[in-house]
């Protein structure tokens, strides 16, 4: 039996167990290190797939990693599970419901748990019949939100004796993640003030709040200071009190500086903490950096990502209904005008390489884009990136969700359990294992992918961009 034939009839005949996966992560929606019922759920279900199961990895309580097999190559298989607030959305509807702001996928993290598990499964099930050595992992990783829990897991040693890592993405495209990411910190800048009257004894007050409004307006003279790939965004976090009577004691601003590379965004951190101590000075308040978390750069290793593109190639399938198209066209018109003339945003991130014609009267595009080399950088950020630092990681991206959908909107939530996300996901689950047993199949393949692993380590030092004692929250 041909590998692929392996794939496809194991998905055949388990696809309604992992369908019942999905929608349990899809009905149960938790944020970035609360994901208590999914994480026992997911490990249940490792359990009853026949692998060995470790909790409170990196002393975080839902984070786990399920193991299958002994000795090397070790290969993980990375899943995520956690929700966005705001984001709940009732599946397979193309109006948005006012649900006030509960939590929902709208990155599609219920398909990339979901699908990540089902390929580490394959694997295992292929393993056992033709007896190959080696080890599977399924990696379950929360706070990917905003969270970076890879980077924090990956700091206190969870990978450390991992040969491979494999991970998706759920998006419009069909294609290997070939780009890097950004980088970024987020940081937290908590000033403390004195309250008074403001109307009766203004000049015995000192305003936290007018610290946090300073410091915003220095920050943004600083944009056009810094190089065009940095980004950053600010969100007030704790404003004081209420009422405008009062000169305020309290006032939190909550940064999430971007760049291409760490080191560029410590630099931009440097000088936003000057900022913020500038704004203290003039409103003669106290203010605390607290440093919450980072992520590095990603680095695609280009002989994986070949191996990725000519596995997606192989085994890509996708059979749309009348139903499909239709709802992907409700979709597709739900969408701003911006949006929609902005579709191929959407697609570029996710290694999209193919050209506007391949997308001409459709809302589902049901191709496998090329692959090559490129420079683009996914403007965005990820976890998945620390992974990479340390072990040769290949991504790929398999189309869930209709043309032009942008990640974290109502949109992609909707699409969550759509027939097309049903199809992507397997698409994804046997992309990734039939890379994974390649690479335990293919002493050369892993060779290649790991000389020019340590190429690029060998000119570029890692530092793991969240210091010690600083805990996941």
């Amino acid at each position: 039996m041909s590998r692929v034939k392996f794939l496809k009839d194991y998905r055949d005949s388990h696809l309604d167990q992992f369908k019942a996966i999905s929608e349990y992560l899809f009905y149960h929606p938790e944020l970035k290190f609360k994901e208590f019922q999914s994480a026992e759920y997911l490990m249940k279900q490792c359990e009853v797939l026949g692998f060995k199961v470790e909790g409170n990895v990196a002393e975080i309580e839902t984070a786990f990693v399920a193991s299958y097999g002994a000795g090397k190559p070790v290969i993980a298989i990375l899943g995520e599970y956690d929700a966005l607030p705001g984001l709940y959305q009732t599946p397979n509807s193309a109006s948005k419901n006012d649900e006030g702001n509960k939590v929902g996928h709208g990155c599609g993290h219920n398909l990339l748990g979901t699908g990540s598990l089902m390929a580490a499964a394959m694997v295992k099930a292929y393993m056992e019949e033709h007896q190959l050595e080696g080890t599977v992992r399924y990696y379950g990783c929360p706070g990917e939100e905003i969270g970076s829990g890879k980077t924090f897991m990956v700091r206190d040693g969870a990978f450390d004796d991992v040969d491979f890592a494999l991970c998706w993405h759920p998006s419009p495209s069909n294609s290997v993640m070939n780009l890097s990411s950004l980088a970024n910190y987020l940081v937290n800048f908590h000033y403390k003030g004195i309250s008074s009257h403001a109307a009766n004894s203004p000049h015995l007050g000192r305003s936290a709040l007018d610290a946090v409004e300073l410091m915003n307006v220095g920050a943004n003279y600083l944009r056009e200071h810094v190089t065009e790939d940095v980004r950053y965004h600010y969100a007030l976090h704790d404003v004081g009190s209420s009422s405008p009577s009062v000169v305020q004691d309290s006032a939190t601003v909550q940064y999430l500086i971007r760049a291409k590379t760490i080191d560029t965004v410590h630099d931009v951190y440097e000088r936003i903490k000057k900022i913020a101590q500038g704004a203290a000075l003039m409103t003669e308040t106290e203010v605390e950096i607290d440093f919450v978390k980072g992520c590095s750069n990603y680095i695609p290793n280009t002989q994986l990502g070949f191996q990725l593109h000519h596995s997606l190639d192989e085994i890509y399938e996708y059979q749309a209904s009348r139903d499909d198209e239709q709802f992907a066209k409700e979709i597709f018109n739900s969408l701003t005008d911006n949006e929609q003339k902005n579709k191929l945003t959407s697609l570029v991130g996710f290694g999209f390489l193919d050209d506007e014609e391949a997308l001409e009267g459709k809302y589902i595009y049901d191709k496998v884009s090329p692959y090559k080399e490129t420079d683009h950088i996914l403007s965005g950020s990820t976890d998945v990136s620390d992974v990479s630092w340390v072990v040769p990681t290949g991504q790929v991206s398999c189309a869930t969700s209709a043309i032009g959908t942008p990640l974290h909107t109502w949109q992609m939530t909707s699409q969550g359990l759509s027939n097309l996300a049903v199809q992507g996901t397997s698409n994804a689950a046997m992309t990734m294992a039939h890379t994974a047993i390649e690479l335990l199949d293919n002493p050369n393949l892993r060779s290649q992918v790991q000389q020019e692993f340590k190429q690029f380590r060998s000119k570029n030092e890692y530092i793991n961009p969240i210091p010690k004692g600083v805990l996941p929250r």
